[in-house]
């Protein structure tokens, strides 16, 4: 076969692959080589001599070139092989589906370019300052999650005029600490009074200009002067939180006023309820009792009035900027906004210009992660709560509050200890809760007849021997030992034990105030005497001998609390 009738289409049948050989004058079927190859007949011929010494061949009638040999006909006798595979026709299903995808590569591969410019167009939006350290250095996917979220009265763009003080430098006007627990079944917005008196701590800070400041500390001053005064930034706002809470922030974000504006126009709007008419000459805002979609200019002066609704002062403000934030996540978890593309896009673009983030959050993959985590939650399970406070008693006019050293501690703890603040539905398995109990049912052995190991596995420098001495002195476990440290630090205290030192480690975990999952069974160690023993290891949990350990599964009662998915009307 020569080059022409290999290679030109009008000599192949695009169906079926019969092939013209110009030797023969018939159609060929190219099948594999290992294959018998196929003729059609053309034309009925005579039989040839041979054919008919040896009997009738079988001779098919006339086919039109590139019709499909019939089940019924027999079999081609082997002959000549052929030099291609064959080729099943397409269905025109099929086809499309192929057209159809070539034009959607074609279009990924342009979307992708153009994204490409869009993300590095919303990268450019992103503001971020140094977190000097203030911070654990970045949230993670598997664990607890402790944001930072920064209100100033900064007056910045046009039409903020009217609004906060002409000179501010942009102070801590409303802080909210937002805990999202780690299965993300739940999560606490503690909101932090700006008017609470409370110690700032030296704060070493990245200034504008690049240099680097230690701003000293100042002691029994207004909580928002932790940003803005004396030069500070965020991120000595996130060290005053911490020294106040003992919670330290994963990341921080920082909104002015036009933030509220432009993000709740960019959903639409959103629902809030007043308990009766308002009219504030302060905050601009006027509404009459019921229900209002609000946004822009007057979504700000909701959340910056005061002076119309419950006691006039900042306590009162901060229940109506619960509200709102209530309605904000309502809004952004909304089907209306979720389906929507083009709130989606101006949600992007409006957020990454809105907000200042530190510089772990400083591109658009790494809100997207922190957006992902955030939107596990389910609003019920958002709940809104303040720090425990009182009225500054050293005040006659009262205008400042301190915290309320009796309430406040448990509600930090209660934060630390990843507790949610609503009845939630634990992801973990009931069998696995009874297996822990279990640990603690059963005999004790006495307190002398203990012998423990006490390593330091995460604990302040200094606690294996503060246990050894309290354990010896006023327990009676008078064969213990501090082994040291441990080889790798724990987030949570564990006891370790063999089968038959049960009864010890019931013991020590009753002195201890030590939970049933904290107790390991597994096996003895070998004590500096070469007695077998059971071991303590003190984790970063241990706040000092004769403090339980024990974890609280139930929040603290708190003044006041809500939950995202109801609708409160303000007083």
């Amino acid at each position: 076969m020569d080059a022409q009738g290999r290679g030109r289409a009008d000599n192949i049948d695009p169906a079926d692959q019969w092939v013209l050989n110009p030797n023969t004058g018939e159609y060929e079927l190219r099948l594999a080589p290992s294959a018998p190859q196929s003729s059609v007949p053309g034309p009925r011929r005579p039989a040839s001599p041979d054919t008919a010494a040896g009997g009738a061949r079988e001779t098919a009638s006339p086919e039109v070139p590139g019709q499909r040999r019939r089940r019924s006909e027999p079999e081609p006798p082997a002959g000549r092989r052929s030099r291609r595979q064959p080729v099943k026709k397409k269905s025109k299903a099929k086809k499309v589906l192929l057209w159809t995808g070539g034009t959607m590569a074609f279009v990924l591969v342009a979307a992708s370019a153009a994204g490409y410019l869009y993300i590095k167009h919303l990268n450019d939006n992103i503001t971020s300052v140094s977190d000097d350290g203030a911070s654990t250095g970045g949230f993670s996917k598997d664990k607890a999650i402790n944001l930072l979220i920064i209100g100033t009265d900064k007056r910045t763009g046009s039409g903020n005029e009217g609004y906060g003080d002409a000179g501010s430098v942009g102070h801590a006007d409303t802080t909210i600490l937002l805990h999202i627990s780690k299965d993300r079944s739940n999560a606490t917005a503690l909101s932090i009074p700006r008017d609470l008196i409370v110690d700032v701590p030296d704060c070493q800070t990245k200034q504008s200009d690049g240099s680097e400041k230690v701003i000293a500390g100042t002691e029994n001053v207004r909580f928002n002067t932790s940003l803005g005064q004396d030069g500070r930034t965020a991120s000595c706002t996130v060290r005053t939180v911490t020294e106040l809470t003992g919670i330290q922030a994963d990341n921080f974000m920082v909104a002015d006023f036009n933030a509220v504006k432009t993000l709740t126009d960019a959903v639409g709007g959103v629902e809030v309820c007043l308990a009766k008419d308002i009219d504030d000459s302060d905050s601009h805002l006027k509404l009459s009792k019921g229900t209002h979609n609000i946004s822009g200019e007057t979504a700000l002066a909701f959340v910056r009035t005061r002076h119309s609704v419950g006691f006039g002062g900042d306590l009162s403000r901060i229940q109506l900027q619960q509200q709102f934030l209530s309605a904000l996540m309502r809004k952004l978890s909304s089907n209306s906004t979720l389906t929507s593309p083009t709130k989606l896009l101006k949600l992007a673009e409006v957020g990454t210009k809105a907000l200042t983030v530190d510089s772990k959050l400083d591109s658009i993959y790494k809100l997207k992660d922190l957006g992902l985590e955030l939107g596990k939650l389910n609003p019920k399970n958002l709940t809104f709560t303040t720090i425990p406070v009182l009225d500054n008693p050293a005040e006659k006019v009262k205008v400042t509050v301190v915290l309320n050293e009796t309430k406040a501690p448990a509600v930090f703890q209660a934060i630390k200890d990843d507790v949610s603040f609503t009845a939630v539905k634990k992801k973990q398995a009931q069998a696995s809760k009874d297996a822990a109990a279990a640990r603690l049912e059963g005999t004790k052995s006495a307190a002398s007849a203990v012998r423990v190991r006490i390593l330091n596995g995460g604990a302040p420098a200094g606690s294996a021997q503060e246990t050894l001495s309290w354990l010896q002195n006023q327990e009676g476990v008078l064969k213990s030992e501090n082994a040291g440290n441990a080889d790798a630090a724990l987030s949570k205290t564990t006891l370790e034990y063999a089968p038959n030192q049960a009864d010890q480690a019931r013991e020590l975990a009753s002195l201890m105030g030590l939970s049933g999952s904290a107790m390991k069974p597994g096996k003895s160690v070998i004590n500096s005497q070469g007695l077998p023993a059971i071991t303590l290891t003190l984790g970063k949990d241990f706040q000092g001998a004769g403090v339980s350990l024990t974890t609280p599964t139930k929040a603290p009662d708190v003044d006041s609390k809500t939950t995202a998915d109801k609708v409160t009307c303000a007083k």
